[in-house]
């Protein structure tokens, strides 16, 4: 099976940017949709954002789109998520996500392993 450990997350000030990392272990992800997700006080678990196997397809959520940009890098069973133009709307905890069979990659029930989570805070 396989483990996904988040990090990246932090404080910071409205505007800025931050970068988010998910590393797998337990065995590669090059066959798996790599997905992030994040859960926010009183919220839904929210897609944010997913790749395909190649990273040759994306997919966001409309609030983040423009701003937010996912990657991978199988070799290094990695997937990262860059955030700019961060808002408070964006403050939640993150989660890192991965499924080998996906008919939506926008729902969370469709994936199969998950992160522990890294904490993203966006002040005013």
């Amino acid at each position: 099976q396989v483990q996904l450990v988040e990090s990246g997350g932090g404080l910071v000030q409205a505007g800025g940017s931050l970068s988010l990392s998910c590393v797998a272990t337990g065995r590669t992800i090059s066959r798996h949709v790599m997905g992030w997700f994040r859960h926010a006080p009183g919220m839904e678990r929210e897609f944010v954002a997913a790749i395909s196997w190649s990273g040759t397809k994306t997919y966001y959520t409309d609030s983040v789109k423009g701003r937010f940009t996912i990657s991978r890098d199988n070799a290094e069973n990695t997937v990262y998520m860059q955030m700019s133009t961060l808002a408070p709307e964006d403050t939640a905890v993150y989660y890192c996500a991965a499924t080998r069979s996906v008919n939506s990659p926008s729902a969370w029930s469709e994936y199969d392993y998950w992160g522990q989570g890294t904490q993203v805070t966006v002040s005013s």
